[in-house]
């Protein structure tokens, strides 16, 4: 079936149809997408179109390719929120210094330091978590 690409490149309109396909889903998440033979045919395009528009997804984090096995949708992604930027939040709070931090910052166990938590979201869904121990600045 030929896509209409109304002005925009080819590969581009193959890739909104593929990406169309895995949204509604016709090809649910881990499945593998049509061989390439498949979507020169389907799409009557060049297979190097079809690469470029299996390159889009996957740069969008939608697809994944492995060699021998192929492209498929990647698993547990929330493809409608592809463009969603992460948010970060930050907290800090004093904490007494465990063995642990006392050994890594030559300090008594026991010592005030200050714990900085950056938790980055995309969707909602936590993507990275970072923690930063600092030493409590004194006043001289």
């Amino acid at each position: 079936m030929p896509t209409p690409h109304y002005g925009q490149p080819r590969y581009r309109a193959i890739a909104d149809e593929l990406r169309e396909r895995i949204e509604t889903g016709a090809i649910p998440p881990g499945v593998l997408l049509p061989p390439e033979s498949a979507l020169t045919a389907e799409f009557r395009a060049s297979r190097g179109t079809i690469r470029q528009a299996i390159a889009v997804l996957r740069e969008e984090r939608v697809v994944a390719t492995e060699h021998g096995r192929g492209t498929y949708v990647i698993p547990g992604r929330d493809t409608s929120a592809v463009d969603e930027e992460p948010e970060s939040e930050i907290r800090r709070r004093s904490i007494a210094a465990d063995t642990e931090l006392a050994a890594l910052f030559a300090v008594e166990v026991g010592s005030p330091l200050v714990e900085q938590q950056i938790v980055t979201r995309t969707s909602g869904a936590v993507e990275k978590l970072v923690r930063i121990y600092n030493r409590v600045q004194t006043k001289k």
